[in-house]
């Protein structure tokens, strides 16, 4: 295992910064996720870690050493990408087993290693087929069992499940969370889906233009948004965020409810809110609609429970709250958290 120390990297590519400055650094073997729109730089800064970028100023230590002069196969690292890019005319065995050959391991040695890896992801039944013969969550395995077969101290996953449909992504997010969690090795995963981040990550750098915005636990990205971008990009639906003259007022989906619904001592914002549509989704109900009043025409989502028993109909006004204690507030300028304000 081994932390990754990322100092002021900043890489341009010609008129373009792609990353701008960062500065990082992961725990010992936990799972960092980076989450970001596309084009924000966040797989830019993955290809520089593992050394198929250089970066136009700036140093990556891995377990403490300098690593900007070695080369990728020097850094014992592991990167696995969205492709998977495993080779069409080799068995998933010698799939497997070509970087341990490329590494000079001897020949005696790769059988055993293999049939570990393999062992992990529970493709050892798989070892005589070669790719086309497989699904997409196979495939994901084998690429995943030829990264860690040589037992890196850094683990680098570019959006390696965005190619499975929705079902199977779930349960390898689950299989991946537990895989990192026995093994222990340092992971860097990228991706742009807010959930994926949300379930598999120990923290969370949520990237923009180039910089990261805010790092955090899943609970604090979520709770305490650092600026109006993260309040925005993360949580699904994200977070309302509605203008005034002297700032903008963030409040979540699921705590903006109709008058009555909350309980306890609380002390409650009221809006106005014009229902343009309903949305089900099972356990819950979307509620879209415009606000009324001070915060004319703006749009917001409302997430509440079926079972609360409230009858709401499309082009009717209804008066809608929110506690206190869960409002949000962003500088209209710079768009950064500031301390609550009077509404």
């Amino acid at each position: 295992m081994a932390t990754v120390e990322i100092r002021r990297v900043k890489k341009i590519f010609g008129d373009v910064v792609a990353v701008n400055g960062i500065d990082l650094l992961t725990r010992d073997g936990e799972f960092l996720v980076l989450l970001g729109p596309s084009g924000c730089g966040k797989s830019t800064l993955l290809r520089m870690i593992a050394g198929f970028e250089t970066p136009t100023e700036g140093e990556f230590l891995i377990g403490g050493a300098i690593m900007n002069h070695l080369p990728p196969r020097a850094r014992k690292i592991a990167m696995v990408f969205q492709s998977y890019a495993l080779y069409p005319h080799m068995t998933v065995y010698k799939n497997i087993a070509f970087p341990l050959k490329a590494q000079g391991m001897r020949k005696a040695l790769i059988p055993q290693k293999v049939e570990w890896a393999a062992s992990l992801f529970g493709i050892g039944h798989l070892l005589d087929r070669k790719p086309r013969a497989l699904s997409g969550g196979e495939r994901q395995r084998v690429a995943l069992a030829r990264a860690l077969v040589r037992e890196p101290s850094v683990f680098l996953l570019d959006e390696p499940l965005s190619n499975l449909d929705a079902q199977l992504r779930a349960s390898a997010r689950d299989e991946l969370q537990q895989f990192q969690r026995r093994i222990g090795i340092t992971t860097i995963y990228v991706t742009h889906d807010q959930v994926e981040a949300m379930g598999l990550g120990d923290r969370i750098a949520v990237m923009k233009a180039g910089s990261v915005r805010q790092i955090g636990t899943p609970q604090e990205i979520y709770d305490e948004p650092a600026d109006a971008f993260v309040a925005g990009f993360v949580g699904s639906p994200p977070m309302n965020l509605v203008r005034h003259e002297k700032y903008i007022l963030g409040f979540r989906p699921e705590d903006f409810h109709p008058k009555g619904i909350h309980n306890g001592s609380a002390r409650l914002a009221s809006f106005k809110l014009n229902v343009t549509r309903l949305e089900y989704l099972g356990a819950d109900r979307l509620i879209y609609g415009t606000l009324l009043g001070d915060y004319s025409a703006q749009k917001v989502i409302a997430r509440l429970p079926v079972t609360v028993p409230v009858k709401l109909e499309a082009a009717n006004s209804y008066d809608f709250t929110v506690p206190e204690d869960e409002l949000r507030f962003f500088d209209s300028s710079t768009e950064l958290r500031i301390p609550a304000q009077p509404i």
